[in-house]
């Protein structure tokens, strides 16, 4: 038994020794089975909690026995009715309903609350901005107005004088002061929310409904005429040009109407007005300029260079006297100049941030203003419009001076061809053989009488600005003109009521009428007159009217007073007697014969002036005329003739 187990015991010390190291390697993998074998996890019980431990008042952590609240549902709750479920939360969570007044009520509440925070500190309450926008996205209309208003008055006092630029990238990442980091957040909010209100009174102007349409539109006007240096001007513009861009205005249009005029009578740097005149041009020109007249009159508003009417001297450059200069110069230390050259760019910084314009770019954006209407009046001169040739030679006529003199020749042709368009329009007979056409829809309301003696007026104020403006005599022949508004005389004469404007004349008695002095709602009295003044009395050169010229206009004007009305023939005779008293001596032969040289026929219905021999007649409408019924019109003939009979 001994040698047995002996036995035993050396084969299974020999079998160790011989496989050592495969025994490791049985055992290593015995190891990595056990450690890829899936861990089974302990199952929690329901009733185990899993809430975090707490610490009592006497420091000992104590864990919270509560049972969990179980969220699965359970498969007979799942299989109840969807339509039952509702049903029963419905009737369990009842919701408070609040009236329409009620709702009108806490809105008025909040939008004040807000208001009266943002104007107390801007600066402090800055978010607000985005909360008046959401109470302006209500679905009451009502609610909707008061917020659009809020807004209106809220931006009105709290936007700066300046206009905010965008923040660069590099800027957040310096390092700036808690006061400079706070006026950032501000300028940015205010910023923000301004551009969102914009953007919301543009899409209410454009499709809005009535009444939400209008207050957009008062909002906008508002805003253009108080703050016009500030951002999003542009967006304002389109908006007012959009509503602008009718052939009929309503009220909203008027009221546009009168916001641009605003804006270019008050805009002293002239930036505002550049871009209204850019974004109106701009919308004629898509319009084909079938718009209404108000819109081209506006430009009438403009102070297109009125501040700086006088000329320099074109022989030497205007500098100062150094030698008064340097005379004046008082003595400074070096610390003292050093000071005041550091005070110097204060200054300049102080006038950038208060965006004053200088002279110089004033001149070059109200130039660039002037290059864009006087683009416009000569388009619509190319086109043809009757319905805005009356604004057309009025703009002209107001900016003559401002015209360069190399144009003057195709101007003064395109009121020639105006002119000879007019006088070859066809007969009523014609016109009732052709067909009616909505493009033609515009020559029924032209009147070739008035827009004759437009263009005659326009031709003269060209001459006129050009001459009072460069001191110097412009070669241009206007006979053309001259002989036209001779020939005109007769024709106006038969007019049925020359005293009448047929054109955009105001109600007298409405409180809220414009005045607007312009051409074309003057009567055609008042165009002749103008005419004749500048024809006879020319302000440059009164001296140089020929004879001829004054004594077939006084022939022709005294048989005019026969047969227009009193105001009229009052009006011709006062003018008469005002040329008498300067042309005295080159009309007193057509009173007395004896100072006459001549022979044959004066042409009493001829279109010449030159060859109608005027000086071989007597005036014999002067003794008509001191038997007429109205005693004004026989004191004017005799105050007339008593000027002729003082010339010697």
């Amino acid at each position: 038994m001994a040698k047995a187990s002996t036995r035993k015991h050396q084969r299974a010390g020999a079998g160790t020794e011989s496989s050592g190291v495969k025994s490791v390697d049985e055992i290593w993998d015995a190891e990595q089975d056990y450690e890829t074998r899936p861990r089974k996890k302990r199952k929690q019980s329901r009733e185990e909690s899993t809430r975090l431990p707490i610490i009592t008042a006497g420091g000992e952590l104590q864990r919270s026995n509560l049972p969990e609240v179980e969220s699965e549902i359970s498969e007979d709750e799942a299989a109840e009715d969807p339509a039952e479920e509702a049903v029963d939360r419905a009737e369990e969570v009842e919701v408070p309903t609040v009236s329409a007044r009620q709702q009108l009520i806490e809105a008025k509440e909040e939008l004040a609350r807000i208001a009266g925070l943002l104007n107390e500190d801007p600066e402090e309450h800055a978010p607000l901005f985005r909360r008046l926008a959401q109470l302006g996205s209500s679905g009451n209309a009502t609610i909707k107005k008061l917020a659009l208003a809020t807004q209106l008055a809220v931006y009105k006092d709290v936007i700066p004088g300046y206009r905010i630029r965008p923040v660069s990238d590099e800027e957040p990442g310096v390092k700036v002061s808690k006061e400079v980091r706070r006026l950032r957040a501000f300028e940015q909010g205010l910023v923000a929310g301004y551009q969102g209100y914009v953007r919301e009174l543009a899409k209410l102007a454009k499709r809005g409904e009535d009444g939400l349409r209008g207050v957009a539109i008062s909002c906008a006007c508002a805003l253009m005429t108080a703050v016009p240096h500030f951002n999003f001007r542009g967006n304002l513009l389109e908006i007012l040009a959009e509503r602008l861009s009718t052939r009929e205005l309503d009220a909203d249009a008027i009221r546009c109407l009168r916001a641009i005029e605003m804006l270019f009578k008050e805009d002293e740097g002239g930036a505002a007005s550049l871009d209204a005149v850019g974004v109106l041009a701009k919308m004629m020109r898509a319009r084909s300029y079938r718009v209404d007249e108000g819109v081209l009159n506006t430009f009438l508003h403009l102070r297109l260079l009125s501040e700086f009417s006088s000329k320099g001297s074109q022989n030497h450059i205007d500098r100062p006297d150094e030698r008064r200069a340097k005379a004046r110069r008082e003595f400074r230390t070096k610390k003292q100049r050093k000071s005041h050259k550091e005070l110097k760019v204060i200054e300049k910084e102080m006038r950038e941030a208060d965006a004053t314009v200088g002279h110089e770019e004033r001149e070059r954006m109200q130039a660039e203003t002037l290059k864009l209407v006087f683009a416009t009046y000569f388009r619509i001169l190319k086109a043809g419009l009757p319905s805005l040739m009356g604004a057309v030679l009025e703009g002209l006529a107001k900016y003559a001076h401002l015209i360069n003199q190399d144009f003057f020749g195709d101007l003064l042709e395109a009121l020639k061809d105006l002119i000879r368009g007019s006088a070859a329009r066809p007969s009523a007979e014609e016109k009732e053989e052709e067909e009616d056409d909505d493009d033609d829809a515009d020559d029924d309301t032209r009147n070739p009488t008035r827009e004759s003696l437009l263009c005659v007026i326009t031709a003269f104020a060209l001459l006129q600005g050009q001459t009072a403006s460069t001191n110097t005599a412009l070669n241009l022949d206007l006979h053309f003109f001259i002989t036209h508004l001779y020939r005109t005389l007769l024709p106006l004469s038969l007019h049925p009521d020359p005293e009448t404007s047929p054109l955009f004349l105001p109600d007298p008695h409405s409180p809220s009428t414009p005045s607007n002095p312009t051409i074309n709602i003057r009567t055609p009295t008042a165009l002749l007159l103008a005419s004749l003044s500048a024809t006879l009395l020319p302000p440059q050169a009164t001296r140089a009217v020929p004879p001829l010229r004054i004594a077939s206009f006084t022939h022709r004007l005294l048989a005019l007073s026969l047969q227009t009305p009193e105001k009229t023939s009052r009006a011709v005779l006062a003018l008469l007697t005002r040329v008498a008293t300067l042309q005295g001596r080159k009309m007193a032969a057509l009173w007395r014969t004896e100072e006459r040289r001549g022979d044959g026929v004066w042409d009493a219905t001829g279109g010449d002036i030159e060859g109608g021999n005027p000086f071989a007649a007597t005036v014999w409408g002067g003794e008509l005329l001191r038997v007429h019924f109205s005693p004004a019109v026989r004191e004017g003939i005799k105050s007339l003739e008593g000027v002729i009979s003082a010339v010697k």
